[in-house]
C-alpha cells in the first residue's frame, strides 16, 4: 500500500485553503491527472456536505475513472473522501486545515493501492509522482484565486 503525508504552511486562511480543496467542480482546471469530474450527489447533513463524485484520471493513452464519498467538514476544518468504486482495492485521504499566525496549516493525507498488478506498473508511478504534487497544486490554485492573501484571509474568515 501506498502511503503520503504532508504538512504545509501556507500564506492563506484555514477557510479559504478549506474552499478550494472543496470546489472539486474545478479540479480539472489544476490536478495532475485529472481530466473530468462528474458529481453525481451532493446532499448537505446540518454543517456537513457529502458528495459522490466520479474522476476521470489519465496519462498518455492509460484513462482509468474512479467514485468517491467526500464529505466536507468545514466547522470542524476537515475534507475526508472515500473510496466507492475504480481500478483501486484500497484509496483514503484526508485534509485538515487550521488556522495559525500568518495563515494557515494544510495537513494532506493518502493511502492508496491498485487493484490490478498491470495498472499499478502502467501508472503507479506516475500516480504516485502525481499524489506528491497534489498539496502544491492546491496552493497554486489558492493563489491564483486569492492574489493578495495578507487582505483576503480577513474577508474569507471575518470571524477570525
Amino acid at each position: 500500500m501506498h502511503k503520503f503525508q504532508t504538512t504545509r504552511r501556507v500564506p492563506f486562511s484555514a477557510g479559504q485553503m478549506f474552499a478550494v480543496v472543496a470546489d472539486v467542480e474545478r479540479y480539472p482546471e489544476f490536478l495532475p491527472l485529472c481530466e473530468s469530474i462528474d458529481v453525481r450527489s451532493r446532499e448537505k447533513r446540518g454543517t456537513e456536505t457529502e458528495l459522490v463524485a466520479t474522476m476521470a484520471i489519465g496519462y498518455h493513452a492509460i484513462a482509468e475513472s474512479f467514485t468517491t464519498r467526500v464529505t466536507l467538514r468545514p466547522d470542524e476544518g476537515e475534507i475526508t473522501v472515500a473510496y466507492l468504486g475504480g481500478p483501486f482495492s484500497h484509496l483514503e485521504n484526508q485534509w485538515h486545515f487550521r488556522d495559525v499566525a500568518g495563515g494557515s496549516e494544510v495537513l494532506f493525507s493518502i493511502t492508496y493501492e491498485f487493484r490490478s498488478t498491470m495498472l499499478a506498473l502502467l501508472i503507479g508511478s506516475v500516480f504516485d509522482k502525481a499524489v506528491r504534487k497534489f498539496a502544491n497544486a492546491f496552493e497554486e490554485r489558492a493563489r491564483t484565486l486569492y492574489a493578495n492573501p495578507a487582505t483576503t484571509a480577513q474577508i474569507a474568515n471575518p470571524t477570525k
